[in-house]
């Protein structure tokens, strides 16, 4: 390509802005002489950031003003959190049973005949919870003892016999045992998740 017609393309391409490709302007760059030499950028004669002098004294005086303080702080006593759970509020210290409701609930008078009869309803489930807890013990006595003596039976007759007797059974462990419940269970009933609202004071120092 002959000069002439390059200095045509450059001027028809200086001409629209956004048709010109990148290349034109970078052909009159001070730091680029032509499209077919190497680009390289001028060396940076950029100097290291200088640290800083630090005054001896000045950080002496630092210190010292921090061990000031922390004496201040050492001579304040330590602020102790109160634990609320062992203090009760004042809405049940009241005589009356609660003031949520406007309504005060007030505990049902029960004739004099339901009372001794409750009472003496008490104390016979008293008595029967008693016998049955003795009649329990005594059981469980009878079969300790029938156990020693079948014990004492079997080493006389085999030492090995009563060795393996009494080993410890590692199958019992770990146990799993499921007792009566109020009301039966519900089959496939996903318990939801309750909601609350956290109320917990953060104390600061």
């Amino acid at each position: 390509m002959n000069p002439a017609t390059c200095n045509t393309l450059l001027h028809v391409c200086r001409q629209s802005s956004r048709n010109c490709p990148p290349w034109v302007f970078r052909r009159e760059s001070h730091w680029q002489t032509s499209l077919l030499t190497l680009r390289s950028t001028l060396p940076m004669r950029a100097e290291p950031r200088k640290k800083k002098k630090v005054d001896p004294k000045r950080e002496q005086a630092v210190r010292e003003r921090m061990k000031k303080k922390l004496k201040k702080l050492e001579r304040i006593p330590p602020q102790l959190i109160p634990i609320e759970d062992f203090t009760r509020p004042a809405m049940l210290l009241d005589d009356t049973r609660g003031r949520v409701s406007p309504v005060v609930r007030r505990p049902p008078q029960l004739p004099v005949e339901e009372q001794e009869r409750r009472a003496l309803l008490m104390k016979k489930w008293a008595l029967h919870k008693q016998q049955e807890h003795e009649a329990e013990i005594k059981s469980v006595e009878s079969l300790l003892e029938a156990q020693r003596e079948a014990l004492q039976e079997l080493r006389l007759e085999s030492e090995e016999l009563y060795n393996a007797a009494m080993r410890c059974d590692s199958e019992l462990l770990p146990l799993e045992k499921r007792g009566p419940c109020h009301t039966p269970p519900i089959p496939q009933y996903s318990a939801p998740e309750g909601k609350y609202n956290d109320i917990t004071k953060v104390y600061t120092q």
